[in-house]
């Protein structure tokens, strides 16, 4: 938990900085959407390997390589900076070679939660785990912001390498988790990342979120580039404002999250994943017809909020409806698909918002609406055939903690 955390203050550090180095140094909201989306667009490319590896493999060792290849990755961005040498297209190729690693950490930490909590607490594991990224965007975004703001927007970048550090070291001497009993695996890594792919795409539940949520994230991505456009630019607020706003965001989608993994989302997981997705799509129509921060502060509560269903019933269904021998495998797989929206948002963000920041927000509303109804037409309401509703029972809990 204190490595996962650290990894996802980091993370949410990572995307803050990045933007706000980008804007300053080219002035201009399209690399800044490209570099975003080269930070996370090959690590979703490469997501089957990861998997196939986490599940051969220790999975802390692997996370903590990642740790630290997002340390070097920044480092390298602010010394290349600061000779002078950093053009667009290096910046976006060093991005790009920095994210081939990131479904190591992503997958790796959320697939030892279904492994170490019993099955009857994973809602409220899961309640945890979410909250973990509120804590992590309270503090990651606004801290980004604010060393960007008061020091220099490469320190932003330096003290964001700090934190993957910390989260590497928080791991020595940890001892490797044994794998979890399995079924034989090939000797070929590529072979199991196919196998991996090619079991969610058999999945009828992960298919279907792999689609609605990346249509969803579509509308995060583009957000991402909008939101410090309109802070900065038409409402002439500083940087420390935009972090303040991505924390406020997190803050109302943690309370959420908490409420409902309480409550337990069993059978309820599609109708809590469609409501967010909704609600998403207002926030951003708010946004687009704000006339003033206190209505831009109200939008960005909602869009936090709208986060919180769509973890529960999103993560609950990713166990509940995943064999547990392909945990490493489908996780990867899955996260990345469901994410690949959101660095496909961001690379459009630019020409949309060449055009108008108010069609930018319009599109991504756009998207959010559509993603609703995609979930209604293509993610089963109940698990259908699927051995991962057998495979576990709540009486098997020190089996699934590995």
């Amino acid at each position: 938990m204190v490595a996962a955390l650290l990894g996802r203050i980091g993370g949410q550090m990572w995307t803050v900085a990045l933007v706000l180095f980008v804007l300053q140094r080219f002035h201009s909201p399209a690399i800044a959407g490209i570099t975003v989306f080269a930070s996370v667009f090959p690590g979703t490319v490469f997501s089957p390997i990861a998997g196939a590896l986490l599940d051969r493999s220790g999975r802390i060792r692997l996370i903590m390589l990642d740790y630290s290849v997002a340390a070097l990755t920044l480092i390298l961005i602010v010394t290349l900076g600061a000779t002078g040498v950093l053009s667009a297209g290096l910046l976006v190729g060093i991005a790009a070679l920095g994210s081939f690693t990131n479904p190591l950490s992503s997958a790796g930490a959320r697939t030892l939660f279904p492994m170490l909590v019993p099955r009857l607490l994973w809602d409220r594991a899961n309640a945890a785990d979410s909250a973990g990224y509120v804590v992590a965007a309270v503090i990651g975004a606004p801290l980004a912001a604010v060393i960007a703001g008061l020091i220099g927007r490469p320190a932003a970048l330096v003290a964001t390498a700090a934190v993957f550090v910390a989260a590497v070291l928080s791991l020595l001497g940890m001892e490797p988790l044994p794998l979890p009993p399995s079924e034989p695996r090939s000797q070929s890594v590529v072979r199991d990342a196919w196998a991996g792919l090619a079991y969610v795409a058999r999945n009828a539940s992960l298919r279907g979120l792999a689609i609605s949520l990346s249509v969803s994230n579509v509308a995060s991505g583009i957000l991402i580039i909008a939101l410090p456009v309109l802070v900065l630019d038409h409402f002439h607020q500083n940087a420390a404002i935009v972090g303040a706003l991505w924390a406020l965001s997190a803050v109302s989608g943690g309370i959420v999250a908490v409420v409902l993994g309480h409550r337990g989302s069993q059978g309820r997981e599609r109708p809590l994943i469609v409501a967010g997705m909704l609600a998403i799509g207002v926030a951003l129509v708010l946004l687009a017809v704000a006339p003033n921060l206190l209505v831009v502060t109200l939008a960005m509560l909602v869009f936090g909020g709208a986060g919180g269903p769509i973890d529960i019933g999103m993560f609950s269904m990713r166990q509940r409806r995943t064999d547990p021998d392909w945990y490493g495998r489908a996780f990867a797989v899955s996260m990345s698909l469901n994410f690949v929206g959101n660095p496909i948002g961001s690379a459009v963000a630019g020409p949309l918002l060449g055009v108008s920041l108010l069609a930018a927000l319009a599109v991504a509303a756009g998207f959010a609406f559509a993603a609703s109804a995609v979930t209604v037409m293509l993610v089963p309401d109940q698990a259908r055939h699927s051995r991962s509703e057998m495979a576990v029972r709540p009486a098997e809990g020190p089996r699934s903690a590995g």
